[in-house]
């Protein structure tokens, strides 16, 4: 079967990602099934960052807060480049108007934290400068993002209550910093554990898949959608994406940045939260126009974690053979 996966160019960890998006489809968790799926996500996230933090020396800490061009860099792609691509994508002729008006709040998004980190550690980044863009951005984001809808979409004003800036701190940044203090005496059992760490890594993308999905299939999303509805969500979300990775990695060249940086910028700059996405709509928008507004959002990230998981493995085999020659 690998064989085969491998002469088709299909990566296997893809299958599984489509596998879950279909058992979603079909097998939706719901109630406290989908409560406890949630919990276990959280854990999983909770293990990965522990895990990271205790992986990371110090100076590797120190020189990724103190990288003070990449963040900006990548808070630029995130709240400037992104925005004005959503500009052009709404004023595409002949767009319907809550389609373009989604296209456009997708784009105004802070990015992910957990898949932008988990990418960065398998595509062999700087895990560290992620770990800082990425919470940076979603803690930005809180404020940012009102702003630029305020402003280019001209939603209601709406305030936010410190549960996000809660949820940051106690499941990411909390234990990667426990897990960090804890390196002395776990540091070397964990750098020994690659495997583990990898399956971590990509289970928890696999379970935020299910349970996001499974959320948005009770909630009605084939009963409201026709078929050209999705592919021009698709298309769109597509081409969106495209542009941005292809840009993050001139802009990444053009910058001087070096090869681990280079993908923090591609990684962290090119991803948008599902996770800050719905609930900021829920508040800047009246319900009625909820549902229409997260669809291209809903879209945009699973195609992100798609696209990004074959990425990552690129750049990862790619790192491998470097070390391979490097030896010979």
């Amino acid at each position: 079967m690998k064989a085969l996966l491998a002469r088709l160019n299909i990566d296997s960890y893809i299958l599984l990602l489509v596998g879950m998006v279909l058992l979603a489809s079909f097998l939706p968790v719901r109630g406290m099934a989908a409560t406890v799926a949630g919990g276990c996500a959280d854990i999983g996230i909770v293990i990965l960052f522990f895990m990271h933090g205790a992986r990371l020396s110090r100076q590797a800490v120190i020189d990724g807060a103190r990288h003070w061009r990449l963040h900006l860099t990548v808070a630029l792609m995130t709240f400037a480049v992104f925005p004005l691509l959503g500009l052009a994508v709404r004023a595409i002729p002949g767009i319907d108007p809550a389609l373009g008006t989604g296209m456009l709040f997708l784009t105004l998004l802070p990015s992910t934290v957990q898949s932008s980190i988990a990418f960065t550690a398998m595509a062999r980044g700087n895990v560290a400068a992620a770990v800082c863009s990425a919470s940076f951005s979603n803690l930005a984001g809180i404020f940012i993002t009102p702003l630029l809808v305020a402003f280019l979409i001209t939603g209601r004003q709406g305030g936010f209550s410190g549960d996000a800036v809660v949820t940051i701190a106690v499941q990411l940044l909390l234990p990667f910093l426990a897990g960090h203090f804890l390196r002395p005496w776990i540091g070397a059992w964990i750098a020994r554990q690659k495997k583990l760490l990898t399956m971590v890594d990509r289970g928890s993308i696999l379970l935020v898949v299910y349970t996001a999905f499974s959320a948005a299939v009770v909630e009605g999303l084939w009963n409201r959608v026709t078929p050209d509805d999705l592919a021009r969500i698709a298309g769109l979300s597509v081409l969106l994406l495209s542009v941005v990775l292809l840009l993050s990695h001139a802009l990444g060249k053009w910058l001087g940045f070096n090869r681990e940086d280079s993908i923090v910028l591609q990684f962290c700059g090119s991803k948008k939260s599902l996770a800050s996405g719905v609930p900021m709509a829920g508040v800047l928008f009246s319900a009625s126009q909820v549902g229409a507004i997260i669809l291209p959002l809903m879209f945009f990230h699973q195609i992100q974690l798609m696209v990004c998981a074959v990425l990552a493995r690129r750049y990862a085999a790619a790192d491998t053979g470097q070390e391979a020659l490097a030896g010979a």
